[in-house]
């Protein structure tokens, strides 16, 4: 038993080369589009066992970045929680047409949190971008790492909400 240990012991005991390897940089975002999804009339769902749940339909809108713009297809929803905490869970899926006709899924979760009177202001709303696209020109957004910010344009005058996303690299 003594000899199977120490066989196993010295399989995973990492060399000395492997420790001092060099630490990878930390990573950066680059700018990857910003979007202007347009919104729907809010269907309630109602109280469930997790929360208040609610859908809201995406409605359109466009999108545009440094090498890839086009519009939203009117064909999406977001798909959201209000918890007990004050907070929201978002599930927002939706489809890009860039401007070359390729339709990209974007499937884009996130949690949102209202300020509480007489506290700090919520952290920014922050999302997890997860693309599926077909194999070709986009097929390297499936094996990246994204982070979107959500915001408003107060320029836009229906009901939208503004989805900045950024690749990791």
């Amino acid at each position: 038993m003594r000899l199977i240990l120490a066989a196993v012991a010295a399989a995973i005991a990492t060399p000395a080369a492997a420790q001092e390897a060099p630490v990878p940089p930390e990573p950066g975002l680059e700018l990857l589009y910003r979007s202007v999804v347009t919104l729907g009339e809010v269907i309630p769902v109602g109280e469930t066992p997790r929360g208040v749940r609610r859908i809201i339909p995406i409605t359109g809108g466009t999108f545009e970045g440094p090498d890839m713009r086009g519009e939203i297809l009117p064909m999406g929803w977001d798909w959201q929680l209000d918890r007990s905490d004050g907070c929201s869970d978002i599930v927002a899926d939706y489809f890009l047409r860039t401007d070359d006709g390729v339709v990209i899924n974007v499937v884009n979760t996130g949690t949102l949190c209202m300020p509480v009177p007489g506290e700090a202001p919520p952290p920014p709303a922050r999302t997890s971008p997860a693309f599926e696209a077909p194999l070709g020109e986009y097929d390297w957004l499936t094996r990246g790492a994204f982070v979107g910010t959500l915001g408003f344009d107060p320029a836009v005058s229906e009901p939208h909400v503004v989805i900045t996303v950024y690749r990791a690299n």
